[in-house]
Formats: structure tokens, C-alpha cells, sequence
């Protein structure tokens, strides 16, 4: 049996029923990741061997009878910007390629305490920086759709991972949209948390106001199990919310019957796809047919959306990256310098790939002297404007829908050397972030050979309501029976 194919949730009662061990799954996984991880290149890290001393332990867990978290035994992929004690973290850069934590980060301490069975460290763009994995420092990640396309990013390791059935789960990192584009491109389904639901300690920072560890996986079911294991309060995390963590899995009603949803015009006119925006047409339709009832609206500072952003993140992240200077941790230039001045300089310009400087430049000068209120004082004006029509949008609307993507996949190199075509793949994305609201993308037709995702966006913490809307398309939609399996490579 193929159980590289089949969903956590599937698994977890094939366990339960002792149908299959957790060995035999495990094997099953790195059987698929030895058949197919040269053409992929999901991982940075691979640990078979500690994956299959800890599937053998869940097995001993079943044999004496202990109750089975939901999680138990399923193989599951991190995102390499995630610390994991003992373990190489290296956020798929050069600075910090031989990186042990000596610490695990909440959001993956909560999955261990499940008892999963982790599988690696998932390749990403370097420090979360880029649309396509393609600026990691070691190689880039190809989607297992088309290997000559791009997975998506900077998650594309996490989200090529479980499309390739090599691995069943898998946690992102989503600043822009890191989580939702890569499991667009990638046929699978991604979800960005509120911020502060999920614990950002041990997350590597990238722009700290944005950041937001969330969940890809195969189904809806599976999103709603694995976000109900780590999302929670945190006291490591400062902007941590405390708030009571529902059962998610108790959202995922076939009904939609009355809801009012929102279709943002910006989202869905020049620069869409044309297949693209008739995917999403069609799944309007389709929600219109089971009794939603979607209209459009006008979110009217979406325009400023992406370079209020591009200016934010790189701001934030100049702050953030400040503290790889090759004295504390990480690279350093090997070579004997002159003073630390030079070995400072040295460091950062080997250590760093061409997008992160590229971005660090950009944020140290919108945050120098005289340029501070000019740029970034005035980007966060704007992203208070944002915050404000999805406000208003919502006071209507239940949730608001649109392409997750512009486009579907795009071959590898095609945008690598034009830093403006790449940002404008985040277009739809990055407002979820400057808002800090939850949405999720799930799978919703096809373009070319090649996967076109739906985005769904809702209130602040209701993750139940965009659960339920995606887990009713998901259901009448029935992607998996009108598409061959995502793996297929």
C-alpha cells in the first residue's frame, strides 16, 4: 500500500485499528524520498534515522495500549528557519550552515510532544526572503507537478514535500504569503494564522511583525488537526495572544448556506491569470450553488499594498539580521583581517545571498535619518489604511475570497534575475500579513498541467469560519478525484 499518499487523518485511524505500523509508514515515506528527493530537493536536512527509532516508539506506545495523540507516528516535515535543538538549522544560508540551536522552537516542541515523526528540515528561499526557493544558498526546490517549475516560496520545500508524499505534514513560515503561495503552486492546502495564535519563539525573525508559523498539508481535516496542536498562548512569545484555542476539527461543517461572502475587486483585475481568475469564478459559483451568497467589494488601499510592504519587511529584517556580524554565532570569514570593521563587512557579504542584501539595503535606508518618516512612518500609515478596509469589509462580509496566486507555477529562472516581476507573485498574499488576519489556500482547478489555489480570508482568530468555507468547497469540489495524484513526478 502507498501510505505516502493517504492524509494524517487516514493514517491516525489506520494506526489506531494496528492496519499498519508506524515503522511501515515511516519506511513508506523515506522509500518515496529515496525514489524521488534527487529530482526534488525538498530537504536540507534529512533524519531517517532518528524517524524511524521514533516510529518504532509510537509502535511500542500501540502495542501497550497508551491512548494515540492524533499526531502520533505521522511523518512530518520543519521548515529549516525553525530551531530544533541538536539539529542543523541553517535558513538555508551560507551564514548559519552549520548552526546547532540549543533550544527547539514552541510550535515544533508541541508537535514532539505529539509524537511525531520528523523527517527533515525543508529547503526555503534564504531567511524567508523570496517567492520561489530558488534563493537558498544550497540549491533550489522544483514542484513535483512540473520539475520545471518552481514550488513556490519561500515554504516551497515544506510545501513540495507533501505534494511529493515525502513527507505527510509539514509546518511553514508565512510573512508575505510564504505558506499560502507555495501550497497554491503545489496543489496542497496552507494556512496563515492570526498573528500571535501560533508561538513565533524559535522562529528564526525575518520581519517580526509579519512573521507567522502555520500549517501545509494535504486536506482541510489535516490543516485543522495540526493547527490545533500549536496554536496557544505562549509566555516565551511577547505578542503571543491569550485566547482559548478551539477544536478546529469540530469547524469543518459541509455548509455554507448564508454566509456572506466578499470578492475584492483589486484582487481579481489586471495581472490575474486569465485561467486563474476563472478558476476562481467557478469556485464562486460553486459556493453561490450551496447557498453563499458572494458579492464584491473594494478593500480601495490594496494598491499600496505591496510596496507598503517592501518597505516594512526589509526595514525589519535590517533590525533582525543585524545580529549574523560573525562574532556571537554562524559564519565567519576565515581569513585573518585587519580590524573587526573589515571582518564585520567580510562576514556579512559571504554570508548573505544577493536577495537578502538586497533587502537589508533597502530597510537600512528607509530606516536611516531623514528618510524614516518618508518611507517607512508612511508605509505604516498605509498599513493601518489596510487594516481598516478589511475592518470594514468585514462588519458585511463573513469571509473574503480571491486567487491565492497571480499565476500558476512559473519555470525556474524565469523570474530570478527581475526582483519587481518576483515580489508581484505575493500580490494577493501580503495584505493578509500587513492585516494580521488568518486565510488559507486550498486547491480549487487547474492551469496548464499545474495547480491554481483559492485564498480564503477571515476575521481576526476565526480560523473555524475559513476552515469550514474551505473544508465545504473542498468537499463539493472533490479536487482529488478530478486531478491525478500531486506527487506524480
Amino acid at each position: 500500500m502507498e501510505l505516502y499518499k493517504l492524509t494524517a487523518h487516514e493514517l491516525h485511524r489506520m494506526l489506531k485499528e494496528r492496519k499498519i505500523s508506524a515503522f511501515e509508514l515511516c519506511r513508506s515515506v523515506f522509500s518515496r524520498v529515496g525514489e524521488f528527493e534527487d529530482k526534488i530537493k525538498a530537504y536540507i536536512t534529512l533524519t531517517e534515522e532518528q524517524a524511524l527509532t521514533k516510529a518504532r516508539e509510537v509502535d511500542e506506545k500501540i502495542k501497550a495500549g497508551e491512548r494515540l495523540s492524533s499526531l502520533a507516528g505521522i511523518p512530518t516535515a520543519i521548515k529549516d528557519n525553525m530551531c530544533t535543538k541538536g539539529l542543523l538549522t541553517t535558513c538555508a544560508s551560507k551564514i548559519l550552515q552549520n548552526y546547532m540551536p540549543i533550544y527547539t522552537a514552541t510550535a515544533v516542541e508541541r508537535l514532539f510532544a505529539q509524537d511525531i515523526v520528523l523527517t527533515g528540515k525543508t529547503n526555503m528561499d534564504e531567511f524567508a526572503m523570496g517567492s520561489s526557493t530558488e534563493n537558498s544558498a544550497f540549491f533550489a526546490t522544483r514542484n513535483p507537478w512540473n520539475l520545471e517549475t518552481v514550488p513556490g516560496g519561500s515554504s516551497g520545500g515544506s510545501a513540495a514535500a507533501v505534494a511529493a508524499g515525502e513527507a505527510i505534514l509539514s509546518l511553514g513560515s508565512d510573512t508575505g504569503g510564504s505558506i499560502r503561495q507555495p501550497a497554491a503552486l503545489c496543489g496542497v492546502v496552507g494556512l496563515k494564522p492570526t498573528y500571535g495564535l501560533v508561538s513565533r519563539y524559535g522562529l528564526v525573525a525575518f520581519a517580526s511583525s509579519l512573521d507567522q508559523i502555520g500549517p501545509i498539508t494535504k486536506d482541510v481535516m489535516d490543516c485543522a488537526l495540526l493547527l490545533n496542536y500549536i496554536a496557544g498562548h505562549d509566555p516565551l512569545d511577547s505578542t503571543s495572544l491569550r485566547v482559548e484555542i478551539p477544536d478546529y476539527t469540530k469547524a469543518l461543517v459541509d455548509e455554507v448556506k448564508g454566509l456572506k461572502i466578499g470578492v475584492p475587486v483589486e484582487l481579481m483585475g489586471e495581472g490575474i491569470q486569465t485561467e486563474v481568475r476563472e478558476a476562481i469564478e467557478s469556485a464562486i459559483k460553486l459556493l453561490e450553488d450551496l447557498g453563499a451568497c458572494c458579492q464584491e467589494v473594494s478593500l480601495p488601499h490594496l494598491d499600496y499594498a505591496l510596496s507598503a510592504y517592501y518597505i516594512i519587511a526589509p526595514a525589519e529584517a535590517s533590525s533582525n539580521l543585524a545580529r549574523f556580524d560573525g562574532v556571537r554565532y554562524g559564519y565567519r570569514v576565515p581569513e585573518k583581517v585587519e580590524d573587526i570593521m573589515e571582518m564585520y563587512f567580510r562576514t556579512r557579504a559571504e554570508g548573505f545571498g544577493n536577495e537578502v542584501k538586497r533587502r537589508i539595503m533597502l530597510g537600512t535606508y528607509a530606516l536611516s535619518a531623514g528618510y524614516y518618516e518618508a518611507y517607512y512612518g508612511q508605509a505604516q500609515k498605509i498599513r493601518t489604511l489596510i487594516v481598516n478596509d478589511f475592518n470594514k469589509a468585514f462588519e458585511k462580509f463573513d469571509v473574503l475570497i480571491s486567487p491565492t496566486s497571480p499565476s500558476v507555477a512559473f519555470k525556474i529562472g524565469e523570474k530570478y534575475e527581475d526582483p519587481l516581476r518576483m515580489y508581484m507573485s505575493d500580490i494577493c498574499t501580503i495584505p493578509v500579513n500587513l492585516a494580521g488576519i488568518p486565510a488559507i489556500s486550498i486547491p480549487c482547478g487547474e492551469a496548464d498541467g499545474l495547480p491554481i489555489g483559492l485564498q480564503i480570508m477571515g476575521k481576526p482568530l476565526d480560523e473555524e469560519t475559513i476552515l469550514r468555507v474551505a473544508y465545504t468547497f473542498e468537499q463539493n469540489f472533490g479536487f482529488k478525484e478530478k486531478t491525478k495524484f500531486v506527487g506524480n513526478v
